[in-house]
């Protein structure tokens, strides 16, 4: 495969470039074997030694990555956009708990779900997912066979908990907990082992649900199996007063410290929420690798302290962006990036205005920039992406969107956005601007997005 034509990419958080007239070569595994100005020596050169033609981006159109979404339940798109009136331990007692033992219970539905799931997220341009599973072995085994199937960079967690306030949710023990955990990372592996590395694209998660919902010999042995096994982790940390509370009163620590006892803070970790931490912990969770999996929407409904976005990221945290479902009602990242500049904006006023714990001589805000990168090189960075990902860098994998902002016969702007000032004389001559991305950006939705590649391959047309 051969582009020609703008391309959009953050190296650096909030450096955003547009390469103008780029040439973009795609190898038949889906790798990047290429990319250089259309112009330069080394694309004519490149042109000269392929017999392919080049595929010209249109005029008012542009590739950008693909998202990252870096926290989301599965089991939970079941009842997406309903039940967020509830404190979250009550509401995980009412509503999430529920939906994921249904799923457990009737793998048919299991797979209704999870098949629109895929969907959806392929529309959204979500091409590599963080997700949170159900208990059972097989449920998850199913999310991981449908996910590869759609062509979605999937990272799948089962979950591990031996506690619950739902006697008939949980396992019913620790060692029960691990052995089904070891089973489940190779169940999944075999998932798709016939196929060649490079289409291999569901990875398993060890997955503790969260320090409330697991002993602290779980814990340990989780811990020990993902050093043994170089295995990624998730939970959450941090995430609500009332969980916060609860580990203090029952574990007489922060969960912070629990996770930390029992090696769960590594590299390979992303942990959800950590609204309620400050600077040390931040500079601990650097220490340690660990990436956070920011989920403003969600916070909003179920924290009663906001993330400290700014503070994580200049004291060098991993960064990505996560929708949360159901915690959070809308499984499109965009939206979650402009919950992620709403929110720092009011920190902000918050700083302005002398609000305790503020600094008024100190940043708290972040710009629209800033969260484009956080959904995509961020996201990647914190999943340990391959190198180059989401930087069209040669060797890398060709995971992007096509998106259109106008259309290059008339000027008119496509799907919500207008323009007034591209008159269809000069349409031809316009070039992608930063003004343009950033329309795009506040109200752009599905109806931009003509097609999407993961690994090569076109999963939206």
């Amino acid at each position: 495969m051969l582009l020609r034509g703008a391309f959009v990419r953050l190296q650096n958080l909030g450096d955003l470039e547009i390469l103008q007239d780029h040439l973009l070569g795609v190898d038949p595994s889906g790798f990047i074997n290429h990319f250089s100005n259309a112009s330069s020596k080394e694309s004519i050169e490149f042109l000269k030694n392929t017999p392919e033609t080049p595929t010209q981006i249109p005029t008012g159109s542009f590739i950008l990555p693909t998202f990252c979404d870096l926290h989301l339940h599965a089991p939970q798109f079941l009842y997406q956009g309903t039940g967020l009136d509830l404190p979250l331990m009550q509401w995980l007692d009412k509503y999430a708990l529920k939906a994921e033992e249904r799923l457990d219970g009737d793998t048919t539905l299991a797979r209704k779900v999870y098949a629109r799931l895929a969907q959806r997220l392929v529309e959204n341009g979500t091409g590599a997912v963080l997700l949170f599973g159900t208990i059972k072995e097989e449920t998850n085994l199913i999310l991981a066979e449908i996910m590869q199937r759609a062509g979605i960079r999937a990272f799948v967690g089962k979950l591990s908990m031996d506690i619950s306030s739902r006697p008939t949710y949980m396992e019913s023990s620790a060692d029960a907990a691990l052995a089904a955990a070891e089973s489940f990372v190779d169940r999944c592996r075999d998932l798709a082992s016939q196929l060649p590395m490079h289409q291999q694209l569901t990875e398993p998660v060890l997955t503790p649900r969260f320090v409330p919902t697991c002993t602290d010999r779980l814990l340990s042995s989780l811990g020990s199996l993902a050093a043994s096994r170089h295995l990624r982790i998730q939970s959450h940390l941090a995430e609500a007063h009332d969980q916060v509370e609860w580990v203090r009163r029952e574990r007489g620590k922060e969960d912070i410290d629990v996770f930390d006892q029992h090696n769960l803070l590594t590299p390979r970790t992303v942990q959800a929420h950590c609204t309620f931490l400050g600077n040390p912990d931040f500079e601990r969770l650097h220490a340690r690798g660990v990436a956070i999996a920011h989920c403003p929407l969600s916070n909003a409904y179920f924290s009663s302290e906001p993330f400290h976005l700014r503070e994580a990221l200049d004291r060098g945290v991993k960064v990505g962006l996560g929708t949360d479902v159901a915690g959070g009602y809308s499984l499109d990242i965009m939206n979650a990036m402009r919950q992620a500049v709403v929110v720092s904006r009011m920190r902000q006023g918050q700083a302005l205005t002398g609000a305790a714990g503020y600094d008024k001589n100190l940043k708290y805000s972040i710009d629209w920039k800033e969260a484009l990168y956080l959904a995509t090189r961020g996201g990647a960075l914190a999943l340990g992406l391959s190198p180059g990902s989401s930087l069209f860098e040669v060797g890398s994998s060709f995971d992007a969107q096509l998106i259109r902002v106008f259309n290059h016969t008339d000027g008119q702007g496509t799907g919500p956005l207008d323009f007034f000032d591209i008159a269809a004389t000069e349409v031809k001559k316009m070039e992608i601007s930063p003004d343009m991305v950033e329309k795009w950006w506040c109200l752009g939705d599905n109806r931009n997005r003509a097609k999407m590649w993961v690994q090569g391959t076109l999963l939206h047309k």
